[in-house]
């Protein structure tokens, strides 16, 4: 397959373009900044870059014409209603257009867990969506559309042109992943980091009792978009997490298990946080593409790396 990847060099694309470059496949990476990431190229001769953004229409129409899978993968950012719609909602639904338009076969979301809003003791796929932020609505909003799209607008009693992509959704919650080679991206959120500044620097590490999530890397969530592209699956939403529910506090403790020199105490603050977590349910990822994940051992490499950014940092 020759296959157009939105966000290919980020932090979850660049493991995603690495897994289907490795089965074989052709992957063409739309980047703002190709030259960044050539180290991404340089792992393999199968992944190449095309320069541009995600709301340059004509360009995308360009780029996917002889492509037989997008995956979109790259978010669009804004800090009110219409600056997200426009940066993130309209551009998925143009190229969600443009790939039918141009023939491809297998166009896969990213989306977000972020869509549910609220937090059950066991969340599956079906829940309905009820989303309490922008990030969270522009993704519902995005869903929407890709699983709606059957069929072009037709006249009022007539029935309109049958869309024949596969149109599939994936749902992510937190996703780490350590760079695969140098200059290489990672994931945004500072708290692994600043758990490990503050295991070398012998700093109390303060965190809130109780919270945490399930821990998946990009490596592993690289195999649910693989699957997914493999399958013949039509129409399907995954949560994309692991099995296991960590918290932070857990991993404070791994990171001090992983340096032990260190003089670091966990300071907990109860914010109302209960000992049952709020899980998402990844039996449907089980049941239909046959892949479960641990998250401990991927966090444990993970602090393990962060551990010796934190060193350097400290020479």
């Amino acid at each position: 397959m020759r296959i157009f990847v939105t966000g290919g060099a980020g932090n979850i694309g660049q493991y995603v373009s690495i897994a289907f470059a490795k089965k074989g496949h052709d992957v063409v990476v739309l980047s703002r900044t190709p030259e960044k990431y050539s180290g991404l190229s340089r792992m393999n001769p199968r992944i190449s870059f095309v320069q541009g953004f995600i709301n340059q229409y004509e360009l995308l129409a360009e780029y996917v014409n002889d492509c037989d899978a997008v995956i979109h993968i790259a978010l669009g950012w804004g800090n009110e209603p219409i600056t997200m719609c426009m940066e993130d909602t309209v551009p998925t639904i143009n190229l969600l257009e443009i790939s039918e338009k141009a023939g491809v076969e297998k166009f896969i979301y990213t989306s977000s867990t972020a869509v549910l809003g609220h937090y059950e003791p066991d969340m599956e796929e079906s829940l309905a969506v009820s989303p309490t932020g922008l990030y969270g609505s522009t993704k519902a909003a995005a869903e929407a559309y890709v699983l709606g799209f059957r069929e072009y607008g037709a006249e009022s009693g007539t029935i309109g042109e049958q869309v024949t992509m596969k149109r599939n959704i994936i749902r992510p919650g937190y996703t780490f992943s350590n760079p695969p080679y140098p200059g290489a991206s990672s994931q945004l959120d500072r708290r692994f980091r600043d758990i490990t500044d503050s295991v070398v620097k012998n700093h109390p590490i303060q965190l809130v009792k109780n919270d945490g999530t399930q821990f998946l890397s990009a490596e592993q969530i690289a195999e649910v978009y693989l699957a997914l592209l493999e399958s013949d699956l039509n129409e399907q939403i995954f949560f994309a997490l692991s099995d296991t529910y960590i918290t932070w506090e857990r991993i404070a403790q791994i990171a001090l298990e992983e340096y032990p020199e260190s003089r670091s105490t966990i300071e907990l603050y109860d914010q109302g946080y209960g000992e049952t977590p709020m899980m998402f349910s990844v039996k449907k990822m089980k049941d239909v593409l046959g892949l479960e994940f641990t998250g401990e051992s991927e966090v444990r490499k993970h602090i393990r790396w962060n551990l010796e950014q934190s060193l350097k940092l400290l020479k």
